[in-house]
């Protein structure tokens, strides 16, 4: 009988990304996905249009409270963005 390696798909999926260069992409597509529900529904309301860009998310946030309130928790979003993920996808978070 042939011995064959036998590995878990998550595994072969988890090479493949990695290997075609899609890792990255889709993690920071899941952290754009995860803003609202960790920012929550109410802040997500007034925020639009994110996109990251070498590590820094930008969002655009149409009330300059609630922009100045997210400066200074930023750092909060950050680790729970990349916790949320599982991996240091984003070092910070830029309102416009």
């Amino acid at each position: 009988m042939f011995k064959r390696e036998v590995k878990d798909i998550r595994q072969l999926v988890l090479e493949h990304l990695r290997s075609n260069g899609l890792e990255t992409p889709l993690l920071q597509k899941r952290v754009v996905d995860a803003w609202p529900t960790v920012a929550g529904d109410a802040i997500a309301r007034y925020t639009s249009d994110l996109r990251i860009f070498n590590q820094i998310l930008y969002m655009h946030v149409s009330s300059a409270c609630l922009r100045n309130d997210l400066m200074m928790r930023r750092q909060l979003f950050v680790e729970s963005l990349n916790k949320t993920v599982g991996s240091q996808v984003i070092i910070d978070i830029r309102f416009r």
